[in-house]
This record gives structure tokens, C-alpha cells and sequence, in this order.
């Protein structure tokens, strides 16, 4: 089964990084892609841009309404995502608590609905 592990965090923290916490940031990163990748399971993933930079879309009676910015605001917003293929939810759950927002922010794992 696939599952998209969504990660989330406070976007405030990375205003203004130093040149080395982007890197720290990037291996930490970079080592979970490495590892998922050995491991089989791992099928995709991105970062996203800030918040700032969305558009929330709505058709309210065939009228479109965009709002900039997310659907609401939270504490933690949606950084990024990785796509996993693993056979159970405690495997899931086993990688997604190696992404490194897991310690500060948070990870949902969803499972991807499957049509046939």
C-alpha cells in the first residue's frame, strides 16, 4: 500500500536560515532518502514553497473564489511530503518517524486511496 507521509512544521523556522543549518537540513533529509531508497520503499517526495505563496481555490454555485495564502492558518504549516509504498502502517509509521520535522513538528501518514 502506498502512503503519503506529510510533513509539517513552522515555516517561521526557516525565515532566515544560516548557510549551515540548510545544509544540516538537507543530509538529514538526504540520509531518509538514501535509506528509504536502500530499503525499497520510498516513491517520491518534494518540498514545498511557503505558505505565502499559495492560492486556495473554491467554486462556490460555478463562481470561482482564490484566496492567497493556505485553506487556514495553523501553528505548523505543510512543508513537503514523501510518497512510500510499504506493506503495513507500522511500517509506514516506522519511516516516517525517521523524517527529521518528526522531532520538532509533526508527520501524518495517509494512506493513499487506491481505484481499481
Amino acid at each position: 500500500m502506498r502512503y503519503l507521509l506529510l510533513i509539517y512544521g513552522d515555516e517561521t523556522l526557516w525565515t532566515d536560515p544560516t548557510p549551515e543549518q540548510m545544509a544540516a537540513e538537507m543530509a538529514a533529509h538526504q540520509a531518509f532518502s538514501d535509506a528509504t531508497t536502500a530499503e525499497g520503499i520510498l516513491r517520491g517526495g518534494e518540498a514545498l514553497q511557503p505558505t505565502a505563496t499559495a492560492t486556495t481555490v473554491r467554486v462556490r454555485d460555478g463562481e470561482l473564489m482564490l484566496t492567497d495564502g493556505p485553506f487556514a492558518e495553523t501553528r505548523e504549516q505543510l512543508g513537503g511530503f514523501y510518497l512510500v509504498e510499504c506493506d503495513t502502517l507500522d511500517e509506514a509509521v516506522a519511516a516516517a518517524r525517521r523524517i527529521p520535522e518528526a522531532a520538532v513538528g509533526c508527520v501524518e501518514v495517509r494512506p493513499v486511496m487506491e481505484f481499481d
